[in-house]
């Protein structure tokens, strides 16, 4: 089966890098020589690598994908910036989904079912498989450069950190699984929804975003961290709204907005 080539345009350029503390950090510094659409960085270990919430993310050297990308979308409005976002977490999902069944040689009712836990971790039933950090900076009223950084489990098959709940694609197929070939499925998938968001095309992916939400369906338990120690609550989600704000209906009827960091899922 053919796959995606990583250099196969003029707009787009790979580096390739052994060991750094952060991709992220490598890219804040980065000054492309030539107008670059998209310009990815991979690295086989990372010193300093980050998740959300300040964590580090915790990767064997050679085992995973860690990997960041920089681009600089056209003229895309700063309260539109979250569907950078939703266009990394689908392909992210979507190259999983598609190695796991490429390699797991299960039946389709026994795969594990891909969804996107607001904002952008990816999860395998309930267990965190991908994360992502994306770092904005703005000209004017628009998004002057994104920084995307992402940690994909390949085939690590032992966890040492406090993680509490990571797998990889190795444990759930049982196979070493080729990690050059999961990137060019994320690179197919978000080279695609890039090109989207350049001509303005929001709406699509937003509603591939909405229908792979983890929680997507009914009613479920959430916390409000706005309210002191925190106020369980039950509620389904509504909608995300474009700036990445999580709209809930709790079980009164009341719309509940919440931004990053401000609700957290029950298990």
């Amino acid at each position: 089966m053919p796959h995606f080539c990583l250099d196969d345009s003029p707009r787009f350029r790979m580096i390739e890098l052994e060991g750094i503390d952060s991709t992220n950090s490598f890219l804040a510094q980065y000054r492309p020589p030539h107008p670059t659409d998209i310009t990815l960085v991979t690295a086989e270990y990372q010193t300093a690598g980050r998740g959300q919430k300040g964590n580090t993310w915790e990767s064997a050297p050679g085992k995973n994908l860690l990997f960041s990308l920089l681009v600089k979308p056209n003229l895309l409005p700063a309260e539109r910036v979250f569907v950078v976002s939703e266009a990394i977490a689908l392909s992210i999902r979507e190259a999983i989904e598609a190695t796991i069944e490429e390699e797991g040689g299960a039946t389709a009712s026994s795969r594990p079912c891909l969804t996107v836990k607001w904002p952008n971790d990816i999860y395998a039933d309930e267990k965190k498989i991908a994360g992502i950090l994306i770092e904005n900076t703005l000209a004017g009223q628009h998004i002057g450069q994104c920084i995307i950084g992402c940690g994909v489990d390949v085939n690590q098959r032992q966890f040492e950190g406090d993680a509490p709940n990571p797998v990889s694609i190795g444990q759930l197929t049982g196979k070493e699984v080729e990690r050059r070939f999961v990137l060019e499925k994320i690179m197919e998938g978000f080279t695609r929804r890039y090109t989207q968001i350049q001509s303005g095309h929001y709406d699509a992916i937003h509603q591939d975003y909405l229908a792979a939400l983890y929680h997507r369906t009914g009613q479920h338990d959430y916390m409000d961290l706005t309210a002191g120690e925190g106020e369980p609550f039950r509620a389904s989600i509504a909608d995300v709204e474009p700036d990445g704000h999580l709209i809930l209906c709790d079980t009164e009827g009341h719309t509940r907005r919440f931004a990053f960091k401000e609700v957290a899922f029950v298990s």
